[in-house]
This record gives structure tokens, sequence and C-alpha cells, in this order.
């Protein structure tokens, strides 16, 4: 794991120098194109963390192996903090585009409620004390989460609405984006590795004093 954190490191270092400074202003949006670079990363990072919620959420109900319960609690917390971070930089990139920090427009508001449904999914696990109702509660909810992904991605063309169909990237603005989405994917499996260490340890520590059947 302390190989993939030192991966994460790099990746993501050289995303920010390529985004920075390698990467020149777009045509239209001029600076404010760089928030495009995270935006996009953490945008693909929350649908992936979410998926793997939903993949483990099916593993979970099928086979009732906890250890499923514990890959979809770790993927959705992930998820949560970088849809936030999708929120945060898509309210700056806003704020320059439309000259207001947040408009009621399509995917906005889907990825709103995508948000909120899994902070209510922490917040459900948290509330659940017995494990295997909570790891059932937690699976349905996680997997109508996702059911929302799609809607998010879809939205634009489904209902219109004023976000940016996207910029007029040229060879290096497609480069640092390449190498931002791959650098926020390894950054993704580190946190996801480190979030399971974190949970297992909970356990073994909830064990420890109080009994029980571990994970």
């Amino acid at each position: 794991m302390r190989g993939l954190g030192w991966l994460a490191y790099l990746t993501v270092g050289t995303a920010l120098l390529l985004a920075f400074l390698y990467a020149p202003p777009e045509a239209v949006m001029g600076e404010m194109v760089r928030f495009l670079y995270f935006h996009v990363g953490s945008a693909w990072v929350a649908f992936l963390a979410f998926g793997i919620t939903a993949l483990a959420s099916i593993l979970f109900l099928w086979q009732r192996r906890f250890l499923y319960d514990q890959w979809a609690a770790a993927s959705a917390e992930i998820g949560v903090l970088f849809t936030a971070i999708t929120l945060i930089t898509g309210m700056f990139w806003a704020r320059a585009v439309w000259n207001v920090w947040w408009r009621w427009e399509p995917r906005l508001t889907t990825t709103l409620i995508l948000w909120f449904i899994f902070v209510a999914y922490l917040l459900i696990r948290s509330a659940i004390e017995d494990r295997q109702r909570r790891g059932v509660v937690a699976a349905v909810v996680g997997l109508v989460g996702f059911a929302n992904v799609p809607l998010v991605y879809l939205a634009s063309r489904l209902w219109g609405g004023f976000h940016p169909a996207g910029a007029h990237l040229e060879g290096r603005m497609v480069v640092a984006l390449l190498v931002s989405v791959l650098a926020f994917t390894v950054l993704y499996g580190y946190l996801f590795l480190l979030a399971l260490r974190v949970r297992r340890l909970e356990e073994r520590t909830h064990h420890l004093y109080w009994g029980g059947d571990s994970f």
C-alpha cells in the first residue's frame, strides 16, 4: 500500500504541474479552464466510487459476506468526498461562466441529489447497530443511489440546461486532463485501501472490547 501512496503523490503532483504550468488557457474561459482538470477528475472518481459501492452491495446481498459491506461503505465515503469536490469546483466554474455561484440546472441539481443520497447512506449506516440489518438496508440505499449516476451523466441531454457541453481543448489540455483523471483514479485506490484499513481496525477494537463476530 505504501507504493500506491507514493504513486498517488507522484501522479497528483504531476497533474497539478500540468494543469497550472503546462496546459495553456482556453480560448473562451481563459485561466478558469484550469478548474476543468479537477472538476472532471473528481466527478469521474465519484462515479467510480459509487459504482464500486453498488457492485459491493450486490455481492453483499448475494453472499452476505461482511467484507463486501466494508467495501461498499469505504467506497461510499470516498464518493461523498469527491462529489463535494465536484460541486465546489463546479461552483467556481459557474461563477466564471454564468456570473453566479449556483444555478438550478439539471446536471448540477442531479449531482447535488446524488450527494444527498450518499450522505443519507452514511447516516443510515451509523444509525443502525445490527450489522446484518445495516448491511441490507445500506445495500438497498446504495443501489438506489447509484441509479442516479446515469441521470447525472445524461441530465444535460435529457433536460437541457446551461451546463457547458465542454471546452475546446487542444493537445496539451487533453494531456493535462487525462493525467488528472489518472491521478484521481490512483488517489481513489489509495484512499480506498486506507478506508478499509481504518474500518478493519475499528472492527477489531469493537470485537476486543465488546465481543461478537468479526467481519
